[in-house]
């Protein structure tokens, strides 16, 4: 448990120092870093067993939820992917000061999708990124079939989730579950939507970022 909160520390530093020449959050204050950020990616594998399992953080920006999901539990084989260099450059620093084994950085956007990923995970995260019905279409195709994509929103999910039935049934999806969590010691409310991967995505999808804004799947 003290390496595991010394890595924790280690890696609040370095979110510390890199924020001051790059934008990677708007939270600064260490005990709130680590609150509403390590805190609450963690909750995740509360809603979701994760051990053993090799999880793609799609839009991680400065690694959340995964980087805290892979040192609470190093067993997790861990992909981070984000469309900015810079965040890549920050997460590759970040995971050679802690050591952590089974962890690839990769620079891509999400929907284009790296070879050999398509369908390659057993579990996809992201927090926070785009309304749910564009991100199941990020997704959902790095999920193979019998996998999951999880989708850490806030507490007003209803309307984005009935939006996206359409969307997550046509890539292969099906919602399984939806909690709802308060972080302790605040009032902060978050939300974990849990879809199931029940058939392949076609081929087609993801589509380029252009035709998923100008015609959302419906």
């Amino acid at each position: 448990m003290v390496d595991i909160i010394n890595q924790f520390n280690i890696y609040r530093d370095n979110l510390m120092e890199w924020n001051k020449v790059m934008n990677l959050t708007a939270i600064t204050e260490p005990d709130q870093i680590q609150k509403l950020h390590f805190e609450d990616s963690c909750i995740l594998s509360k809603y979701y067993p994760l051990e053993g399992k090799k999880v793609i953080d799609i839009g991680t920006g400065a690694g959340f939820p995964g980087l805290p999901l892979k040192i609470a539990d190093d067993s997790i084989q861990l992909t981070l992917l984000d469309s900015l260099d810079k965040r890549i450059s920050f997460l590759k620093d970040t995971c050679e000061k802690l050591n952590l084994p089974d962890v690839t950085c990769i620079h891509a956007r999400a929907e284009e999708i790296p070879d050999g990923y398509r369908e390659a995970f057993d579990v996809a995260v992201s927090r926070a990124v785009a309304r749910l019905n564009v991100l199941c279409e990020f997704c959902l195709p790095y999920v193979k079939v019998g996998g999951a994509f999880i989708a850490m929103k806030g507490p007003n999910f209803d309307e984005e989730l009935e939006e996206a039935k359409p969307a997550i049934k046509l890539l292969g999806g099906k919602c399984e579950e939806c909690k709802s969590y308060v972080l302790e010691g605040t009032d902060v409310t978050h939300s974990v939507i849990i879809i199931r991967k029940i058939a392949s995505t076609p081929a087609k999808y993801p589509r380029r970022f252009a035709q998923m804004k100008k015609s959302p799947l419906k």
